[in-house]
């Protein structure tokens, strides 16, 4: 079946047209026709952190475009042999998002109905506006077109994402044996989920108070880095490591690994993040550059202490053979490197997303559209019914 995927729900705009079946022996075979994607990161910069208002608006003025964009790649833009009317029950949909409304009216009435079986979206979790933009769309083209929609949980997506081999359009699922181990971990999500089956998870912990990806971006903040800061505190860590600067032992920051060597496989980084702002006030008067590299390096090592004990640990107790890294943070090479090396000392397989679609992307809502499509046995959601759900669970 063909699917169109969007995906809303943070500062990413992402669409793409995917060819997906499962084959014979139970694996997922896809292939790529159109993948685009218009990043906010810019625009958000100087606000250090995502600002919804404007993620919203955004996504409403890039959305139709890239449908268009999608489209073309595909080979599916073509012009109707007559211009369209627009439904008002359409139009109604897009109420509250008006870029959206007016580029679809005018950019879709010309359009001929593409050939396209499943609509799958983002409906949760990220941020509420920015997630309603995908959904309404979504649910106006489901209803202009005819197509069955069906609303997908974001996380179920970076899950499925390490399954793809790097650098093919078409390709078979990394093959995995059940039950496996996920280990998510991004800008609002840090989480242990045992996946049982394609489309069958337990979240066996997570994060208490601030995710990884969140505690990476407040502390670069402190660092004076720019936004995103996951990138900057890797790169200045990396410097640290392999510069060997000489610094006094007392000078060296020290900080805690929480909830380390807990009983259960939640995290918290709140208190760490913390430890990092009062080092800076009690031993640092102006920071300078050997300092946020030695800050940067060592609270990179705690957060990834915790992450990879815990992770091995996990899949110790779950009897799992496979471990999937999800999410933006698993882009980090240190994480990769510390990871990788303690897995294979213990006997397991990781698996770890491509570039591609380590971030936010349509492509792995595609993904897990087509697993929920399976599992719900191509029952489609009621499109009246779908909702945003900036809360939603895995």
């Amino acid at each position: 079946m063909r699917i169109l995927s969007i995906e809303t729900s943070c500062d990413e705009t992402a669409l793409s047209v995917v060819d997906a079946q499962k084959t014979a022996d139970g694996r997922l075979s896809f292939s790529i026709l159109g993948n685009v994607l218009a990043s906010q990161i810019a625009l958000h910069r100087e606000y250090g952190g995502v600002f919804p208002a404007l993620a919203k608006r955004e996504h409403g003025k890039a959305i139709i475009p890239l449908l268009l964009e999608v489209l073309e790649q595909a080979g599916m833009k073509k012009d109707a042999s007559e211009q369209q009317i627009i439904a008002e029950e359409v139009l109604e949909m897009l109420s509250r998002e008006p870029e959206a409304q007016t580029a679809l009216q005018a950019e879709l009435a010309t359009l001929a109905k593409p050939d396209i079986d499943l609509i799958a979206v983002t409906n949760g979790p990220g941020l509420a506006p920015a997630l309603w933009v995908g959904v309404s769309v979504a649910k106006a083209l489901a209803t202009l077109w005819d197509i069955p929609v069906i609303g997908v949980n974001h996380m179920e997506g970076h899950v499925l994402s390490s399954l793809a081999p790097t650098g093919i359009q078409t390709f078979e699922t990394v093959p995995i044996t059940f039950p496996a181990l996920s280990l998510l971990v991004s800008g609002g999500h840090t989480e242990l989920v045992v996946m049982r089956a394609f489309g069958e998870y337990e979240k066996i912990g997570q994060t208490v108070d601030d995710a990884c990806g969140e505690a990476f971006d407040k502390v670069a903040r402190m660092l004076e880095l720019p936004y995103p800061g996951g990138p900057e505190i890797s790169r200045l860590a990396e410097l640290f490591s392999t510069n060997h600067y000489p610094l006094e032992a007392k000078s060296l920051p020290s900080f805690p690994r929480p909830m380390l060597h807990s009983k259960n496989y939640d995290f918290s980084f709140s208190g760490l993040k913390t430890a990092v702002l009062y080092y800076i006030r009690d031993h640092v008067a102006m920071l300078n550059e050997i300092d946020k590299m030695a800050i940067a390096h060592e609270f990179q090592n705690a957060v990834v202490d915790v992450l990879v004990v815990k992770t091995i640990r996990a899949a110790q107790e779950y009897n799992v053979h496979d471990i999937l890294v999800g999410g933006g943070v698993a882009q980090n090479t240190y994480l990769q490197k510390v990871l990788r090396d303690a897995a294979t000392d213990a006997g397991f397989t990781v698996h770890f997303p491509r570039g591609d679609i380590a971030g936010d992307n349509a492509l792995m809502i595609a993904f897990a559209g087509f697993v929920e499509w399976q599992k719900k046995e191509k029952s489609p959601d009621v499109v009246g019914t779908l909702r945003a759900n900036g809360t939603l669970s895995l």
